[in-house]
């Protein structure tokens, strides 16, 4: 075994898998091929709430190549589960418009959508509410928010402080429903050979979605094996297993041969879950030198009538910023929807943007650069948990953006409405970012045949280039060449690791392999496998707290004759631990900004109210940033020694891009006009309409 090779670790590999990707030769989940395959379509409720009343199937069932039509009539019964959307095709109730409500399999996928469009479905509706209001009767404080984090929590007196701060600031921020729209919809083949079953499913987890499929059919883990070897985003809706994938395996037992079931684009706006739509009060106080003495944020977000899922608003400001009174607090309202679940940096995407709104309204209130305001309520321990941070360097971001950017606290004039470019009003505003250094426990196996080895886990590269990475990381660990090593992954049957999500799976996959390697170099020059649990190793971590850190600058160009805003230039700077592949995380963290850009000025799930439903539920009309709309997008990072985090040093790098984005986006735009859209996406209507009023 060699004892020393070229450092992997900080290199900018190009990814290992590229050329695969780019031939074609890389499959995705309904792209591998099954011998005798049928096709699936789903069915979907057309009312809000209600009871399925009759459902004829006759039509559809003699309709060509129709191999089968399950309804809640004839389907296999299925083990309940912790999410009811698994407990899919048992009972009559219809919870929301789009709810699925048959599948029908044939022998071609054009069969299929045909003969379902001639399943006949009568529901019984009974009265629904869809829309979200803070003042709604039946909101509540759930126990817990998602992740574990308590639904409220308070310190000291915040609304006395508040009542007594010199400077204070309250204000209403609102963020809508948003919609995972990854490049590969949700899909699965399914094959069943005899008692065992096989999936190629488009998931975060290989594992996780084998115990969860294992489960509702009520049968033993060993006879099912999912297999995702590549996968095409999924932003947090791959995380948990989707009804399709259930569907899949019901469909193919039904009919006695593998079944193809992907989901349509629109259908994802069903039953996938999304972002909730929130109604966050933020109320701020600080003392004459801006330096803060209270906070108080609450936020108001829906959930289903069938399940309680709680999306972790309020939870970074517990950590941001030093003051000795706090109260954050999440309320919840379950309304006749579809149930919310994860989506890029779910709780600190939202909440950040509503907190450094916040911070940059009190900026201005309190005569300061918004710089120096977040500088000097930089807290030296967590706030809330009262521990350590493992390592904090926003101040470090904050000052190394505003030297790239261009940014002076001193020469900076604040006054909105100023700055000219012909006819566009120009503004430059700024945010903080903040995301969790997670970790779960995972294994990995290392075996070595001459001078190679090849590392096993069930890890998931949804496309971030974890690929590369964890490659990386095993050829430092082993002290070899990358060439030298071939990495297995996207398989339930390789040792077994948790969920791509919460930017913690290069953090907690890298553990185990680095546990494999080492296991293997201690056994000697002649072992050949090696194996690693890190079980203990995240079990026993030191008590800190641990986040990733950024600072998001952008400059804005508002038309004041139509409200267009164009971002025309965006940077963000991180602190994110050691950076593994430069090239790779460079990319993570333009994505996530990207999207941010997404969320301040275009996306927006818009809710009829008659019909319970997203009308806007394409991407014709559901807007995400096309390549126009992107202009100098910038990506950059401080080197960062956190020797409290895992072998690697390493902090998770997927979703700190978006959190804070949007603010910065906010910020500029009140800059560049004097208009304060509190409101996402910050519409063109919205924009004029103030300067007119104005």
């Amino acid at each position: 075994m060699a004892g020393t090779a070229p450092a992997a670790v900080g290199a900018p590999l190009a990814r290992v898998e590229g050329r695969d990707k780019v031939t074609g030769a890389a499959r995705y989940a309904v792209e591998h091929e099954a011998d005798d395959v049928a096709y699936a379509w789903i069915v979907q409720a057309a009312a809000a709430r209600g009871r399925i009343a009759r459902i004829d199937t006759a039509r559809a069932a003699a309709a060509p190549g129709v191999l089968d039509v399950l309804t809640h009539e004839n389907a296999p019964p299925l083990a309940k589960l912790d999410d009811p959307e698994l407990y899919v095709l048992q009972d009559p109730e219809v919870h929301y418009r789009g709810q699925i409500v048959a599948l029908v399999v044939a022998d071609s996928l054009e069969n299929a959508r045909e003969a379902a469009a001639h399943v006949a479905v009568e529901i019984a509706p009974t009265p629904h509410s869809v829309i979200l209001d803070a003042d709604d009767p039946n909101a509540y404080v759930p126990e817990q928010a998602n992740a574990g984090f308590p639904g409220a929590a308070e310190q000291g007196d915040p609304i006395d402080a508040l009542a007594h701060a010199a400077v204070r600031v309250d204000r209403v921020y609102t963020t809508p429903a948003e919609h995972n729209n990854a490049m590969e919809p949700h899909a699965s083949l399914a094959r069943w050979d005899g008692d065992d079953l096989t999936v190629h499913d488009s998931n975060q987890g290989a594992a996780t979605a084998r115990d969860t499929l294992a489960q509702a059919l009520d049968v033993d883990p060993e006879h099912v094996r999912v297999v995702n070897h590549h996968v095409g985003g999924g932003f947090g809706s791959k995380g948990t297993p989707r009804p399709q994938l259930v569907l899949a395996a019901v469909a193919a037992r039904a009919v006695g041969r593998p079944v193809k079931l992907a989901i349509t684009r629109q259908q994802m706006f069903a039953f996938v879950g999304y972002r909730t739509p929130t109604i966050q009060r933020v109320a701020l106080g600080a003392d004459a030198d801006g330096r803060l003495v209270a906070i108080a944020h609450d936020a108001t977000m829906q959930s289903s009538r069938t399940r309680e899922f709680t999306e972790q608003t309020v939870v970074a400001t517990r950590h941001m910023y030093a003051a000795r009174n706090r109260r954050t607090r999440h309320r919840l309202v379950r309304l006749d929807v579809p149930t919310p679940s994860w989506m890029r940096a779910p709780g600190e995407c939202p909440g950040m943007y509503a907190l450094e709104s916040a911070m940059d309204e009190l900026a201005i209130a309190a005569d300061l650069d918004p710089i120096e305001l977040r500088i000097r309520n930089e807290p030296e321990h967590d706030p809330e948990k009262g521990i350590p941070f493992s390592s904090r360097n926003l101040v470090a971001c904050l000052r190394e953006g505003a030297r790239r950017f261009g940014w002076d606290p001193e020469t900076r004039d604040r006054t909105p409405g100023v700055r000219r470019d012909g006819p566009w009003l120009v503004g430059t505003g700024v945010a903080a970012s903040t995301y969790p250094a997670y970790r779960s426990p995972a294994t990995a196996r290392v075996t070595r045949e001459g001078d190679t080895y090849t590392m096993r886990i069930a890890a998931t590269d949804l496309g971030t280039g974890a690929r590369t990475a964890l490659t990386q990381i095993a050829a430092d660990a082993l002290a070899v060449p990358v060439g030298d090593v071939t990495l297995e992954l996207g398989d339930s049957a390789l040792p077994k690791a948790g969920l791509a999500g919460g930017s913690m799976g290069t953090a907690s996959w890298g553990t185990a392999i680095v546990l494999a390697a080492r296991d293997l170099r201690a056994k000697g020059e002649h072992a050949t496998e090696g194996f690693g649990d890190s079980s203990d190793d995240v079990a026993n971590q030191e008590a800190y707290s641990r986040h990733a850190f950024g600072a998001q600058f952008c400059e804005v160009g508002v038309d004041p004759r139509t409200g267009v805003v164009r971002v025309r230039r965006h940077l963000g700077v991180f602190a994110a631990g050691r950076i593994i592949n430069p090239r790779t995380a460079r990319s993570q963290f333009l994505g996530g900004m990207t999207m941010g850009i997404g969320m301040a000025l275009m996306e927006e799930g818009i809710m009829d109210l008659n019909l319970g439903d997203f009308v806007n539920h394409d991407l014709a009309q559901y807007h995400v940033p096309a390549h126009a709309d992107i202009l100098d997008l910038e990506a950059a990072w401080v080197d960062e020694e956190d020797p409290h985090l895992n072998p690697m040093g390493s902090k998770g790098i997927g979703e700190i891009g978006i959190t804070g984005a949007a603010a910065a986006i906010a910020n500029a735009v009140h800059h560049a006009c004097g208009v304060r859209v509190r409101d996402l996406p910050i519409r063109l209507d919205r924009v004029l309409g103030a300067l007119t009023l104005s």
